[in-house]
């Protein structure tokens, strides 16, 4: 294959999803003996996973999180706990300046949900972190809420899903006017000389009176190298597509199949156009796990040892979370029909029942299919097979790329690194070095702000424009 088949073909774009926790999608694996999620309190876990993924040109580390416990299945938490089945859970983000110290590409993602946080002590956080990492800060918007969290944070009940995306409009609003407007590029002076160090006529007050928020003061931290973090979102509802469409700048989808994926990035690539965008100022990451050796043997006696270390009664656990139904009273051969769930939750549940009907799903082949990589495809193979695999659903769907979850921690990412991303650079689909900058210049980005194109840089301050820099 020439150099120029090469430079033409789309590159194949990686993020690791992890969770604070013991187990993210793969519950039981913990008990497996190479496996070193019982460390997941230690910065030791965390520093050598980073390593390991920095190696392996992994675009960012991208840390999931939620307030509340998977406690609808049989009506109470006793069975995510005894199984470690996302909880206990740590703040992913007290990790993240450690991780920062001993890396110098990987982008770190954390989430964070626009319903739960005051946004000026959020904004606050980020712009902290931006600083402390050079620029490397991502941000996952979610929405969702369970009634867990609902309790635990003293909420009077859980909003509309329109409701929660209402709500997370105002929110992106405040947050840009901090982040953008509040100082000007110049304010920092650090003149030892005159002893200013701000010069307060280029710092100003927000202020801002909306239906959920109010907001009146500077923001409190100097300009970060991007401002406003790279954005991303998790929503696969219309509405969702909708504020996508808007804010976000990565994408993430989860589907057990090519088919639930396709219309979902064609209908959120309509709807950033709707909002004075461009199609392809999007980056869309679905989820999957690897589980890959030097051959295909090797590949499936692995997932065979790992399935012996499954817990599909914890998987139907951190389902029922995930969808708000009980399925310990479900007959485990009983099919499983697309239902609409109270608040709107049901996007979960509709990747394996309204969006793929040609498959019916059991209860209990919905828990083995969740007690092995969650709610997204587990490519299995040897190096050139899961390439293959990569590269169909990349080409098929018009994704950028993957979220990888793990089986086997650190495992599945020395795996990867050491046998995928030889194989797809091969084929000229995966970078061979970091591209300089920020993560927002790493991921493609002109400029380590938000493009004029973004809704978010309506809020900047003249003479600031990209066209200009």
């Amino acid at each position: 294959m020439s150099c120029a088949d090469h430079h033409h073909k789309k590159q194949i774009r990686i993020n690791a999803f992890a969770l604070h926790s013991p187990v993210h999608h793969s519950p039981g694996m913990w008990r497996h003996p190479r496996d070193r999620s019982l460390h997941y309190n230690t910065l030791d876990y965390w520093v050598d996973l980073a390593k390991t993924l920095e190696r392996g040109l992994v675009d960012s580390l991208f840390m999931a999180d939620s307030i509340g416990v998977n406690d609808v299945y049989g009506g109470s938490v006793d069975t995510a706990l005894r199984h470690g089945a996302q909880v206990p859970k740590q703040d992913p983000v007290m990790s993240l300046s450690a991780i920062a110290y001993v890396t110098r590409d990987l982008g770190l993602c954390v989430t964070s949900n626009a319903n739960h946080e005051p946004p000026y002590v959020f904004a606050r956080r980020m712009s902290t972190l931006d600083h402390l990492t050079r620029g490397r800060i991502g941000w996952n918007i979610v929405t969702g809420f369970a009634q867990s969290s609902v309790k635990v944070l003293g909420k009077n009940g859980i909003a509309s899903r329109d409701e929660r995306y209402d709500i997370a409009d105002e929110y992106m609003d405040v947050v840009y006017k901090l982040w953008e407007s509040s100082w000007e590029d110049d304010a920092p002076v650090r003149d030892t000389a005159t002893g200013v160090f701000v010069d307060p006529s280029k710092v100003h007050r927000v202020d801002h009176e909306g239906r959920y928020f109010k907001v009146h003061g500077i923001h409190m931290t100097e300009p970060s190298p991007q401002r406003t973090p790279v954005l991303f979102q998790a929503g696969s509802s219309a509405r969702g597509q909708r504020f996508a469409g808007r804010h976000a700048e990565g994408i993430y989808l989860s589907g057990p199949s090519k088919k639930v994926l396709t219309p979902v990035v064609s209908a959120t690539r309509a709807e950033a156009v709707k909002a004075g965008r461009a199609a392809h100022d999007l980056r869309f990451y679905t989820m999957a796990t690897i589980i890959t050796g030097r051959t295909s043997r090797e590949a499936r006696d692995k997932y065979e040892d790992y399935r012996r270390f499954v817990t599909p009664e914890a998987a139907l656990a951190m389902f029922s979370g995930w969808t708000g139904i009980d399925f310990s009273s479900w007959d485990p051969d009983e099919p499983i029909r697309y239902m609409q769930l109270d608040a709107g939750t049901s996007s979960a549940l509709e990747g394996f029942t309204r969006l793929d009907p040609e498959r019916v799903w059991t209860v209990r082949e919905l828990a083995l299919h969740n007690a092995i990589g969650g709610r997204g495809p587990v490519f299995i193979g040897a190096p050139g097979e899961v390439a293959d695999a990569l590269e169909e659903w990349v080409d098929e769907t018009g994704i950028d790329g993957f979220n990888l979850s793990y089986t086997v921690t650190p495992e599945a990412y020395e795996d990867f690194a050491d046998l995928i991303v030889p194989e797809l650079q091969e084929r000229g689909r995966y970078k061979t070095r970091y591209e300089p900058g920020t993560l927002r210049e790493k991921l493609g980005g002109d400029s380590s702000r938000l493009n004029d194109r973004h809704p978010g840089a309506a809020f900047r301050r003249a003479p600031y424009s990209l066209q200009e820099r």
